[in-house]
């Protein structure tokens, strides 16, 4: 099927609107009229080339809500009229031990899962994101998404949401820890509502208290300005757990800094240039420095109930298909409180 959606036409270009072919709904697939794309930063670095050459034209978007229209012969999971969500990636092997674990996002088979869009699917076509009218997916990698939750809100859950998420708990993010949330944008917002809602103590560590209201109603019990040097001081050896949502280089020695012994930094923020990390950050006080990406579908499943149970959604600014080229600009000057949302029904 033809479907109407915004594509970048090649790197740096503004994006404008395509048409593009949907695949026929096969035995195990759903077709997705979308309601709602959240805008990612990784959207804006896929088109502008900033992770190397991409197979334009691209339609980004992977926050992905919408209304289930029509089901494939052998699909158990979901009905017409279902409300799903689709997130940062299509398809996996499905057999490698990561996907039988339920980390599809670590598939470790050659070509790994596949990313929602510009991406290589198994059947050699490339793959076309969220901002467009409809898409047809594998029903596996559809999540339910919960009645309670606004669908605009729940859209960057599907990123943003999970990516923040998957770290806290892995790390034991909860009652009687003492959480730090490095940034406080689209991930970071959602990180610290998340690590409110587990029952941790939360602090923003943020370049400056210009957000500190907003830090502080959204869940957080301290927040300090990280160009202020004294908050190294103050706050050294503070932390179990520090999640570093930043896509820019850091001094990371002094943050390690802040952790207890035993602590850990997770980043995962994706800065295009390497960090610095110096080995005696980490052997004093037995401190850890890891990554952390999205998480699988059985996951991210569970965030979503997670964030129904606990009245969680993204702060979002609706937008129509027409402002996305003003959206990027926006989110590349930190203005936006705190996620982008396109109303595809504004798509022609």
């Amino acid at each position: 099927m033809r479907v109407n959606a915004y594509a970048a036409p090649s790197a740096g270009e503004p994006l404008a609107p395509i048409t593009i072919e949907r695949r026929e709904v096969g035995a195990n697939d759903v077709l997705i009229a979308i309601e709602y794309a959240g805008i990612c930063h990784s959207d804006i670095h896929t088109v502008n080339g900033d992770w190397g050459p991409q197979p334009f034209p691209v339609v980004p978007g992977h926050e992905i809500v919408g209304r289930v229209t029509e089901v494939g012969s052998s699909v158990t999971d979901h009905e017409v009229g279902d409300r799903v969500g689709v997130g940062c990636f299509v398809n996996s092997c499905r057999e490698c031990d990561n996907c039988r674990n339920g980390d599809e996002q670590h598939c470790s088979t050659p070509g790994g899962g596949v990313s929602t869009y510009a991406a290589k699917d198994r059947d050699g076509s490339f793959t076309q994101g969220g901002y467009s009218t409809h898409v047809v997916v594998d029903a596996h990698f559809a999540l339910s998404v919960p009645d309670g939750l606004d669908p605009a809100a729940a859209a960057p859950l599907l990123c943003a949401g999970i990516t923040t998420y998957a770290p806290l708990k892995r790390w034991g993010a909860g009652p009687g820890k003492k959480v730090a949330v490095v940034g406080l944008g689209g991930l970071g917002h959602m990180g610290v509502k998340l690590a409110h809602a587990m029952g941790a103590e939360v602090t923003v560590l943020s370049q400056s208290l210009k957000k500190q209201e907003d830090g502080l109603r959204l869940g957080a019990d301290h927040y300090y300005a990280t160009s202020d040097p004294a908050t190294f001081k103050t706050l050294r050896n503070s932390f179990d757990l520090i999640v570093n949502t930043v896509s820019a280089s850091i001094p990371v020695d002094d943050y390690l800094g802040l952790l207890a012994v035993g602590g850990t930094m997770v980043n995962v923020g994706a800065p295009s240039e390497p960090l610095s990390v110096n080995v005696f950050s980490l052997l004093a006080g037995r401190r850890n420095f890891a990554g952390s990406m999205i998480g699988g579908i059985p996951e991210t499943q569970e965030m979503l109930d997670f964030c129904a149970e606990h009245n969680i959604g993204a702060e979002v600014e609706v937008i129509s298909a027409d402002q996305i080229n003003e959206a990027y600009a926006r989110v590349l000057a930190s203005d936006v409180r705190y996620r982008f949302v396109i109303d595809t029904a504004t798509i022609g």
